[in-house]
Formats: structure tokens, C-alpha cells, sequence
């Protein structure tokens, strides 16, 4: 499975972006999907996930109730929207997709469990 996260870029403290990650090569159906990034100087870190089937999300706390995961089955795309922008949230989001077997709950924020990893994009948040 190829991926391409896009969407990516420069916005205000309080603004939103919308990313956006393709899948190709794959039974995109068939993976779950998440969200991580990674600032500058910082390990990489988890910020949502969604199971192939959809559902409501599992998040990290610092973007609850801000962030939104979704997918469209049908592109083969699974998407972040981001509100409420910080610039703590200045990071290269990258997706990457977990296949079966699944992983459990537990592992969902271990980026060593993941089985394929798209190229990120960069979103910068100004104060």
C-alpha cells in the first residue's frame, strides 16, 4: 500500500486545515488508519485512529474535541480535520494503516505497529 498525505500548510492560531491521505496498491478497506506527527526535534507521536470500518475515532488527548477522523472508503482516502489550531500543533502529519491482524487498543499510539507509512505534510500554525 502506497500513501500520500496533502493539505498541509501555513494558517493562523485558531484556524483549520483539512488533511487529506490517498491510498493506492491496496485494499484500502481493509486497514485501519491513523494519523501521527512529528515537530521538529521531538519524537514522532500518535494523534488518531480509525478502524476500517469507521466509527467514532480513537484520539490522543491533546487533540480531542479539536481534531476529527474520517474516511471515504469509496477514495480510499482517510482525512484530519483540524480546528482550534495551536502552534504546539506544528508538526509534519504523517498517515500510516494497520492491517490484519489488527493491533489492540493498547498498542494504537506504538508507531512500530504500523504496517506501511505515507510521506508527511507540513503544517505550520502562526501565533
Amino acid at each position: 500500500v502506497q500513501l500520500q498525505a496533502s493539505g498541509g500548510g501555513l494558517v493562523q492560531t485558531g484556524g483549520s486545515l483539512r488533511l487529506a491521505c490517498a491510498a493506492s496498491g491496496g485494499t484500502f478497506r481493509s486497514y485501519d488508519m491513523a494519523w501521527f506527527r512529528q515537530a521538529p526535534g521531538k519524537e514522532r507521536e500518535f494523534v488518531a485512529r480509525l478502524k476500517w470500518s469507521g466509527g467514532s475515532g480513537y484520539y490522543a488527548n491533546f487533540v480531542k474535541g479539536r481534531f476529527t477522523i474520517s474516511r471515504d472508503n469509496a477514495k480510499n482516502t482517510v482525512y484530519l480535520q483540524m480546528n482550534s489550531l495551536k502552534p504546539e500543533d506544528t508538526a509534519v502529519y504523517s498517515c500510516a494503516a494497520d492491517g490484519p491482524p489488527y493491533q489492540i487498543r493498547s498498542y494504537y499510539e506504538d508507531d512500530r505497529q504500523y504496517d506501511y507509512w505515507g510521506r508527511g505534510t507540513q503544517v505550520t500554525v502562526s501565533s
